[in-house]
């Protein structure tokens, strides 16, 4: 029993040094992270962007549009809105590995910039998401601080600027925090399509090696470090937020 766990330890050593020291090939993961969370900051902020404006037409819409006289500037609201509707409704309702390599294989064939090609994609992706969050935190706050705005002699774009914007990001951090969870996680299917996270590091690994076990153990690992690090970070941010409310 103790010459079959002496070689068993062995063999798991070797496998270990195989897969990680020989060759460094350990910066394959270290890499892959650098690039796994740069997709996931500049998708995260592609995604912020076009949530906010996608939020302040949907949200413009449902406040304003009974009040609105008939004419262009209602016309042009009405199809911007429906425009934005379909945005949201084809972005949520297909698989994001499906709209990566629609962006990757299709409509940015001729790039050779996969990490572009990567942050369009999960940034469209994020913004249909961010877009609905930022929009209930915008509804949710009470009409009478807009009416408050107006009040001021501050026009609609300005109320909602100086505002209702601020309350609403307030109220809403915690679950853009979680957004950035779940970017995070998904941009593990970037690989897919060429770019080097974390996942394509292990399988570069598993490609020169044939070794399965450690390098997808080591990416679960990461992964699990890093949410959990984040998770803890969004924990703080809720008790600060609830506290400063008291």
């Amino acid at each position: 029993m103790g010459i079959f766990m002496k070689e068993w330890l062995l063999s798991i050593a070797d496998q270990f040094n195989t897969a990680f020291i020989v060759d460094d090939r350990w910066k394959y993961i270290v890499r892959g992270l650098g690039n796994t969370l740069l997709l996931t900051f500049f998708a995260l902020i592609l995604g912020v962007v076009i949530g906010i404006v996608v939020s302040a037409v949907r949200s413009t819409y449902d406040k304003q549009s009974d009040e609105m006289k008939k004419g262009f500037g209602k016309t042009l609201l009405t199809f911007v809105n429906s425009i934005c509707k379909i945005y949201l409704t084809v972005i949520r309702g297909t698989p994001v590995m499906v709209q990566v390599m629609i962006i990757y294989f299709v409509i940015m064939e001729s790039s050779s910039n996969k990490m572009l090609c990567g942050v369009i994609a999960f940034g469209i992706n994020s913004g249909a998401y961010v877009a609905e969050i930022i929009r209930s935190g915008i509804m949710s706050i009470d009409q009478g601080q807009t009416e408050a705005g107006r009040s001021l002699g501050y026009n609609y774009i300005q109320t909602m600027w100086y505002i209702v914007l601020p309350q609403a990001f307030k109220n809403i951090l915690p679950a853009l925090a979680n957004e950035f969870i779940v970017l995070l996680k998904e941009t593990s299917i970037a690989c897919y399509v060429g770019v080097v996270d974390l996942t394509g590091g292990a399988n570069i690994i598993r490609g020169i090696t044939y070794q399965s076990f450690f390098p997808l153990i080591a990416v679960a690992l990461v992964y699990l470090v890093m949410v959990m690090f984040f998770t803890k970070l969004v924990s703080l941010l809720e008790r600060r937020l609830k506290s400063s409310e008291r």
